[in-house]
């Protein structure tokens, strides 16, 4: 059987989604197309889609049909690299497609529609993705140096670094000093465009604050991905216990005011930070314990309550005859 309508899958498009959509077109029962397109599982009670039924009741290659939807692939893609739960994507991209909502598996990396200027990122349960406005083009410009840190360094170092870097922004942002300028005055700025003040209630989701330390995040990420970094990071048995790098212009974080003994320092030793490496913390060393002076023999004892020292490996001493 091959259906009249021959919609094509959205890209990154989960299999269920896509069979909702075309069920939905036809009138077609969910379950009865399910049936349809899927195989039982040797020894199992599941059933696995068959990449062949699915292109010939669409009309459309198996191969074009893998490209849009991961769970077609073969071999499988590094699922490591994905989020682990579906998620609904840009409204704008899903509007292309007929039949119902879309839902999408997203890499990682994958946080912004740059075409739509949409928040796409790890989004709250039932909240849509969230548009980006004029004043927020920062947001948008960091997914771009996001995926040149994939291309550099890798799906495993970037996941890493991005998420170092939303942490410190997230100690950071809380331990804010009223008195400093900088970042946590941009995060402000951009939390209150994307949760307008007075609108908490219905507005709020922690996507929305992600997004607005998201550049940030990612210009820690790239001092955090590069080599030399995680190898200090990870104590390479190479470099001194303690030793100084010059602040890296790229830290979008400048430290406060100096101190009074700061102020006596040259500008040289200010600009600098003295970094140790963190070493993973060893086994509490327990002191040895003290022998005990063993309780001497009876047998070694005479009857006037002396040791006999010649049985001890002590020279032997006569002792005195009473007067």
């Amino acid at each position: 059987m091959r259906l009249p309508v021959a919609v094509p899958p959205a890209r990154h498009e989960t299999v269920a989604s896509y069979l909702a959509r075309l069920a939905s077109l036809h009138g077609l029962d969910p379950g009865e197309l399910w049936y349809q397109v899927t195989s039982p599982r040797p020894g199992t009670r599941r059933r696995d889609v068959d990449p062949g039924r699915l292109a010939a009741i669409t009309g459309r290659p198996a191969v074009h049909l893998a490209r849009a939807l991961p769970e077609l692939r073969h071999p499988g893609p590094d699922w490591q690299a994905w989020r682990h739960q579906p998620q609904p994507g840009c409204p704008r991209c899903d509007a292309r497609h007929d039949g119902g909502p879309v839902t999408r598996l997203l890499p990682h990396h994958r946080y912004v529609c740059t075409r739509h200027q949409y928040w796409i990122g790890p989004p709250d349960a039932g909240q849509p993705a969230t548009p980006l406005g004029p004043g927020l083009a920062g947001i948008i410009q960091a997914q771009w140096r996001h995926l040149r840190l994939l291309r550099r360094y890798g799906t495993a170092a970037t996941y890493d670094a991005v998420l170092t870097g939303f942490l410190i922004c997230g100690h950071l942002w809380t331990d804010w000093p009223g008195e400093w300028s900088g970042p946590w005055q941009r995060w402000t700025r951009r939390a209150e465009i994307l949760i307008p003040p007075g609108a908490e209630s219905s507005q709020f989701s922690a996507a929305r604050i992600f997004a607005a330390a998201y550049p940030e995040a990612v210009t820690l990420a790239s001092l955090i991905a590069s080599p030399a970094w995680r190898r200090l990071a990870a104590g390479d048995p190479a470099q001194p216990a303690g030793h100084h790098l010059p602040a890296d212009p790229r830290i979008p974080i400048q430290p406060g005011p100096p101190s009074h003994d700061q102020q006596a320092k040259p500008p040289a030793a200010r600009t600098q930070h003295r970094v140790v490496p963190a070493l993973p913390p060893r086994r509490p060393r327990h002191p040895a314990p003290r022998p005990h002076p063993a309780r001497p023999d009876p047998c070694l004892v005479t009857r006037d309550g002396r040791h006999r020292r010649h049985d001890l490996g002590q020279p032997d001493r006569a002792a005195p005859r009473p007067p």
